[in-house]
């Protein structure tokens, strides 16, 4: 379970985010994750991080997504969405 707001705030100012956006909010609000290793089957260019924390590449790796994953309560909270270059300047580990 996720939540769409951030996503949604996101694509209304990156309107060629938001057919991207749409798919992904469904694959992972459909998914069961138990461990990184379900996340890497489906999404092999995602970057798992300390912490729980994934990076997912969205079209194109135009986009990035920092996302934190609690497998024991199937809940993923997205921290950070942006463009590849507003990635680049944020510390994973503290957004």
């Amino acid at each position: 379970m996720i939540a769409r707001r951030t996503l949604r705030e996101f694509w209304a100012t990156h309107a060629d985010a938001e057919q991207a956006l749409r798919a992904w909010f469904s694959e992972v609000n459909n998914a069961i994750w138990k461990s990184p290793a379900d996340i890497k089957r489906r999404y092999p260019a995602a970057s798992l991080v300390a912490g729980g924390r994934v990076v997912f590449n969205i079209k194109g790796n135009k986009y990035r997504i920092v996302a934190a994953v609690r497998y024991d309560i199937g809940v993923v909270f997205i921290r950070f969405v942006g463009t590849h270059a507003e990635y680049d300047r944020v510390d994973v580990m503290e957004v």
